[in-house]
């Protein structure tokens, strides 16, 4: 009976520090930008290319092509 209530509280200790552990990891939770205000995380980069799209410095098609070179499945700023 102790063994399974060791058991239960090591499983509940282990999935608490996993969610701490792993909230800290999130990068992506804020923009970043770097010393030279370029862009350092998705969140930044999505925003910058948005923010070019709407004043006309990039097209759609360049826009979304930062985007998939920098956050897509095998980006960068991960």
């Amino acid at each position: 009976m102790k063994k399974n209530i060791l058991i239960i509280i090591l499983a509940i200790l282990s999935v608490i520090l996993f969610f701490l552990y792993s909230s800290e990891k999130k990068s992506n939770s804020y923009p970043t930008y770097g010393e030279t205000g370029f862009p350092k995380n998705c969140r930044a980069i999505i925003a910058a290319n948005i923010d070019g799209y709407e004043d006309g410095d990039y097209t759609a098609a360049e826009a979304l092509g930062s985007i998939d070179r920098n956050c897509g499945l095998y980006g960068y700023s991960w």
